[in-house]
């Protein structure tokens, strides 16, 4: 852990205490500072005190020198309307920060008292960030550095080890969480995407956008800004940092740019000054299939790159790259009569767009969807349609996905993931597929039949373990 010593003697009010927040509320006791924490869920309460913090209704507290409120970043700051324990921190005057804003003060901090250099990549984007976030991570530590990885992708980052000598820092941040870190100043900044996304919490699209393209727009002095210009919004950010002076590396996997990254099928290849030379290979590296995956391998290595890992150490780290659990996730193989059957848990894909990333990757796909639907169901995915042999339908979302695939796609309505993967298994040994894939990607979010995502992936590895004569891949 963290201790933020940036607050030592001060009062402090967290608001959220789930894994991060009731980890923020310990660091700030440890650095010295008073803390008043608080959850609308009683039990949250009850383990922040059975940890040593103290709890108190914050719209009881007197605010009188509260020196900040840090908010969970699940809680709304502006849209649709800030929360109450926001505006009260706006009434009294005192600032509204997060975790991710507790950790860079505390990296300043501790950089400059100590003499030490801890390199800090931020990564973002709608789409990838989790993927791109843990492959650059592993780069790092395949080069032989130390590498630290947190933030959005499950660890926070204040669960981090201590700032040390040449220790490096890989955060996944979300836009929840860049909306609370107004001093998020990294060594590399990287965006990888931008499209329309948590509307709901950030009004539009644009302030969405703005959101994001912080990231890249605040790199420190001499820092990096590696950006995907396959959309308007990325390719926008990235003119004006560029046109504000600082060091702008573009990536692209829809065609060449003349200084940067881009993709040529699963060749990645660097340009400078207009001149293309050949920069990695993924051809073979299961864990990196796809063209999506191909622009998260791009950004990573740009970031890599960045850092000073040459281009060979890079080559290695990829090859060895186990893949992101739960997003295209290669469980579990069996052997058939004509070849075999390959089970994916792509469990992170909670919505289309995500989704359609997996069914670009595979043909011959036995599709297990549905979920707690979200708006917009799946018809965007019809382009697809050709690589599905038949689709298996689970939880609320089964009638409606039913409806949009009458006609198009061969489907059945199975309601239970287990009773899913049966019913995929037995139609793909029937086939007569040399590559059958059964894929869990299932477009909506888990909350009809699991409490996460992470959860639902789990169940779908363990049933695929279980099904006679799988191996383990």
């Amino acid at each position: 852990m963290i201790p933020v010593t940036n607050f030592a003697d001060k009062k402090v009010a967290v608001f959220g205490l789930g894994g991060s927040g009731l980890l923020t509320a310990r660091a700030l006791k440890a650095g010295g500072a008073h803390v008043i924490a608080y959850d609308d869920a009683p039990l949250k309460n009850e383990q922040a005190r059975a940890a040593g913090i103290e709890t108190a209704n914050l719209a009881d507290i007197d605010w009188t020198g509260i020196a900040a409120l840090v908010l969970s970043p699940g809680v709304p700051l502006t849209h649709p309307t800030p929360h109450w324990t926001v505006q009260r921190a706006q009434l009294e005057g005192v600032e509204v920060i997060g975790d991710i804003e507790l950790f860079c003060r505390e990296r300043a901090a501790q950089t400059s008292k100590l003499g030490v250099d801890c390199p800090l990549v931020a990564i973002t984007g709608t789409n990838g960030k989790s993927t791109t976030t843990a492959l650059t991570a592993h780069l790092i530590a395949h080069a032989g550095r130390d590498a630290q990885m947190g933030g959005n992708i499950g660890v926070p980052a204040l669960a981090l080890e201590p700032f040390a000598p040449g220790r490096h820092y890989v955060l996944e941040v979300s836009s929840y969480q860049v909306d609370l870190a107004p001093s998020l100043r990294p060594t590399v900044g990287v965006l990888i995407n931008v499209s329309a996304d948590h509307i709901d919490r950030h009004g539009t699209i644009e302030n969405y956008a703005a959101i994001k393209t912080l990231v890249v727009a605040q790199v420190e002095p001499g820092g990096t800004a590696v950006v995907g210009v396959d959309d308007r919004w990325s390719r926008e950010a990235a003119d004006r940092v560029e046109r504000a002076g600082r060091n702008v590396v573009r990536v692209s996997v829809e065609g060449p740019v003349r200084d940067g990254y881009f993709a040529e099928g699963a060749r990645i290849m660097r340009a400078n000054a207009g001149k293309p030379f050949p920069a990695a290979q993924l051809t073979g590296i299961g864990s990196l299939r796809g063209q999506h995956n191909a622009q998260n391998a791009a950004c990573a290595i740009a970031a890599c790159v960045a850092l000073g890992i040459d281009l060979p150490a890079i080559q290695k780290g990829l090859v060895s790259f186990p893949g992101l659990a739960h997003r295209m996730q290669a469980v579990g193989r069996k052997k058939t009569a004509a070849g075999h059957i390959l089970y994916v848990n792509d469990s992170k894909a909670t919505n289309a767009d995500s989704t359609s990333k997996a069914l670009a990757s595979f043909t011959d796909i036995f599709w297990i969807a549905g979920g707690k639907p979200k708006s917009g169901g799946i018809e965007s995915l019809s382009e697809f349609w050709p690589r599905i042999r038949k689709a298996y339908l689970i939880g609320e979302a089964a009638d409606a996905f039913a409806k949009t695939l009458d006609g198009k796609v061969d489907h059945q309505i199975e309601g239970m993931l287990s009773k899913a993967i049966d019913a995929a298994t037995r139609d793909a040994e029937a086939s007569g597929l040399k590559e059958a894939v059964v894929l869990l990607s299932p477009a909506c979010a888990s909350f009809d039949q699991f409490p996460n995502f992470e959860v639902r992936g789990q169940a779908f590895a363990d049933l695929v373990r279980a099904v006679p004569g799988v191996e383990p891949v």
